[in-house]
């Protein structure tokens, strides 16, 4: 007897033809159609007067161009200049880093600590204490009252305190020494920088499910650092990225403070900032190209910092 052999039944494959993820992208746009409609308006917006001239930056800083002639393509000789014979750019790059590294997490730590602070007050005391630190950030050149504080004769504030009491016998010129200079603008940029950030943080505050507090408190929580930590900083990710990303512009674009209080430019170059420098090539010399160069530094040094700074804040809780 023979012996059968038996062969294995393949199925009948069938082929199904997948959509394409271009397909698939054209579909998902479709169907939330109304939602990029609603959105088109800002959106036109935000790409004219932001992502266009940001692009325009970049490419102007590969060229000379002096607001007269027509751009010049010069490739990285404006990088190469800016960063190897600038001694001015050295000088700002410095008081930028420090001012960032000083008034960035030291206000941004300030606003929330204020803020949660505040929010634990009756409803008209908060109202009250939110205008009372908020204020100087809105009352535009408020910060002029420092040039009485710092004035450097007899009658500055700072300088008739210290004479009346002994300290000093002559008045220190508080704005024109380089000593002084950083210090004092760090200390008003850390005055002013209660702004948008901190009402973020308040409203970010008041917003937070008080069920999660009152169910951490039956899991475990036993004190309000540990209800900080496990509860409020997480339930606050998206006011927590605003006001870093909000901090960190205000610390790297310092410009106006300097310039009011120690002048334009200050002395040794003591006060200069980036956009100190920025300024004084864009705006009065017209070396756009120059000063292109200048910006697209500053935005990826902004850019850097705020990626590392959100990938800090992802693990807020953990």
């Amino acid at each position: 007897m023979q012996a059968e052999t038996s062969r294995p039944t393949v199925p009948n494959l069938v082929q199904t033809n997948k959509p394409s993820r271009f397909a698939l992208r054209w579909k998902e746009l479709k169907r939330s159609k109304h939602y990029y409609i609603l959105m088109s308006p800002y959106m036109l917006v935000f790409f004219t007067f932001t992502v266009i001239p940001v692009a325009f930056s970049l490419l102007l800083s590969f060229t000379y161009f002096n607001m007269l002639e027509f751009p010049r393509f010069v490739g990285l000789q404006n990088y190469s200049r800016l960063l190897l014979d600038d001694d001015v750019f050295m000088i700002a790059l410095k008081n930028t880093l420090l001012f960032a590294l000083i008034t960035g997490p030291v206000s941004y730590v300030a606003c929330f600590l204020f803020a949660w602070i505040i929010n634990e007050l009756s409803p008209k005391v908060r109202a009250f204490m939110t205008l009372v630190f908020y204020a100087p950030s809105i009352a535009g050149n408020v910060y002029f009252i420092w040039l009485i504080v710092f004035s450097g004769d007899r009658y500055g504030y700072l300088n008739g305190f210290l004479m009346k009491y002994g300290f000093k016998l002559e008045p220190i010129l508080w704005l024109t020494t380089e000593k002084y200079i950083l210090p004092i603008l760090i200390l008003v940029q850390l005055w002013l920088s209660l702004g948008t950030s901190f009402l973020a943080f308040i409203a970010g505050l008041q917003t937070i499910d008080k069920s999660l507090v009152e169910a951490g408190a039956m899991d475990g929580i036993k004190n309000r650092w540990q209800e900080l930590w496990y509860i409020t900083l997480p339930s606050m990710r998206p006011q927590l990225m605003f006001g870093a990303v909000m901090q960190i512009t205000a610390s790297f674009a310092v410009a106006d403070v300097s310039i009011a209080l120690a002048g334009f430019p200050s002395v040794n170059y003591a006060g200069h900032t980036i956009v100190t420098h920025l300024l004084d090539y864009g705006t009065i010399r017209f070396e756009m190209g120059y000063a292109s160069a200048i910006a697209t530094v500053l935005f990826f040094m902004m850019i850097g910092t705020n990626i590392m700074t959100q990938k800090l804040l992802r693990r807020v809780g953990e």
